[in-house]
């Protein structure tokens, strides 16, 4: 069985390694750079781990993983756009580096190239992987229009919210699980486990995102410490604020997130009420409830080789704030 360690530098040699056509230069450079900027390779990962739970080989599942990462980075490419993103992973984003019509352009073709990979999964299991990842593929786009909607939206419940963060970042990881299990021979009942898995400790993955940038250390979080307040995002915190607060604290909490007012103590503002109705508790119990159901999905599969998968879902709990 492989340690997560040792299939993070399986999947950096298969990066390092990938060729990319010498003209246009201006097209794939910008995919080069970002595709060595670094990061977690978490659902490459996580598609080898599932899949080394059902087979002793994971080779026929290397490419099909890269192409899980390709495509990542495709989404990331594309969002710091929407997001007019200065900067990712410390480094300039494509769109500022080069221009935005670059980025758009280089984004489309690592989404092919993805695809390109996804097609060296084995002839058994393609029509099963291409179907899941087509789909999967499409739900990330959903989640993200409804992020951005969500933006203009007056009204937005908690489900609506959880269905967002469901399509936009934990459909990938659930689907990453999902295909390395169907490439590996598992069963429907057994990979579906582990999609479901995925899925849920993707929602606790996000909300606990969202804890952490209000309450995190921005020493250890490594992002600014109230972004989402700045930005206005109707985070989970910010949601279950309104639904918690008497009348009059929902509306100074709306008056704070309107972008045409401007307040100096906007962050301490918002913090206040959060703390007022225990905002923290409420969303970290959130948190321990889809951490709760993932691991319950995970039991279900009887087999052997789970335990990185184990201990990646309970590190989750020990990201600090």
């Amino acid at each position: 069985m492989h340690s997560i360690k040792h299939l993070f530098t399986i999947i950096e040699k298969e990066i390092n390694n990938l060729e990319y056509s010498e003209n246009p230069k201006s097209l794939y450079e910008p995919i080069s750079y970002i595709m060595t900027l670094g990061g977690k390779r978490m659902r490459s990962i996580l598609l080898l781990l599932s899949n080394q739970i059902f087979s002793d080989n994971i080779n026929t599942a290397i490419k099909p993983a890269l192409g899980i990462e390709v495509f990542h980075n495709f989404t990331l490419i594309h969002d710091d756009i929407m997001d007019n993103a200065p900067l990712r992973r410390g480094k300039e984003t494509i769109h500022e580096k080069w221009d935005q019509n670059t980025a758009i352009l280089s984004g489309d073709t690592m989404l092919i190239q993805s695809y390109l990979l996804m097609l060296q999964s084995p002839d058994l299991y393609l029509k099963k992987v291409l179907s899941l990842f087509s789909e999967t593929a499409i739900k990330v786009c959903e989640g993200q229009q409804y992020d951005m909607d969500f933006e203009n939206d007056e009204e937005v419940s908690i489900l609506d919210y959880i269905n967002m963060i469901e399509n936009k970042t934990a459909v990938l990881l659930a689907s990453s699980l999902k295909i390395g299990a169907i490439i590996g021979g598992a069963n429907e009942k057994d990979a579906q486990s582990l999609y479901e898995f995925g899925k849920n400790i993707g929602i606790a993955f996000q909300i606990k995102d969202d804890l952490l940038d209000a309450y995190g250390d921005p020493n250890k979080f490594g992002k600014k410490i109230g972004g989402d307040i700045d930005e206005n995002k109707k985070t989970i915190l910010f949601l279950q604020a309104l639904s918690s607060s008497n009348h009059s604290d929902r509306k100074i909490l709306l008056d704070l997130y309107n972008p045409t007012v401007h307040s100096k103590n906007k962050k301490s503002a918002v913090m206040s009420i959060f703390d007022k109705y225990d905002i923290y508790e409420q969303t970290n119990n959130q948190v321990l409830a889809f951490h709760k159901l993932a691991l319950e999905h995970l039991e279900s599969v009887k087999k052997k080789n789970k335990e990185p998968l184990y201990d990646f879902a309970n590190q989750l709990l020990k990201r600090e704030v």
